[in-house]
């Protein structure tokens, strides 16, 4: 997202032989860009929640990008990971690009299973995250875990 530069597109033109079409110095980073990977899981035991979806509705509009394969009516199996979908956002400044996230996670609607929706909600809006500087570790102290 801040590099316009498709990855997977590179990967696979690699992987057929072809040699990589740039530079480290043609990758110029533009913006701040956030990712939020939606689960099918309990947003509180973290134990996941396979089933029917019985209504979806993606985010949408300039900055935002969902990369799912669901729809209302898809089974989530319980035999693979729990991750039903990702929600990308953009924005010149972190704070626009979280702000956008905000408001994708705001109309993320997903019926029949748990997600982890919520939790991503909590934590783009924490206050603490919106500053930055949080580690990896951040999640587990804000859970007391």
């Amino acid at each position: 997202m801040i590099t316009g530069v498709d990855i997977v597109k590179q990967q696979l033109l690699i992987a057929s032989g072809e040699k990589l079409s740039l530079r480290q110095s043609d990758i110029i980073f533009r913006g701040h860009s956030f990712e939020c990977r939606i689960n099918a899981e309990d947003p509180v035991t973290f134990m996941p929640s396979p089933g029917k979806i019985t209504a979806y509705h993606p985010p949408g509009g300039n900055g935002v990008r969902v990369d799912s394969h669901i729809y209302a009516g898809y089974t989530v199996p319980p035999y693979y990971d729990s991750l039903v979908g990702k929600i990308i956002t953009y924005g010149q400044t972190r704070e626009a690009a979280l702000s956008r996230m905000a408001n994708a996670l705001d109309e993320l609607h997903i019926e029949g299973i748990k997600t982890n929706i919520t939790l991503q909600r909590d934590l783009v809006c924490d206050a603490n995250f919106r500053k930055g500087g949080v580690n990896i570790h951040y999640l587990e102290k804000k859970l007391n875990l």
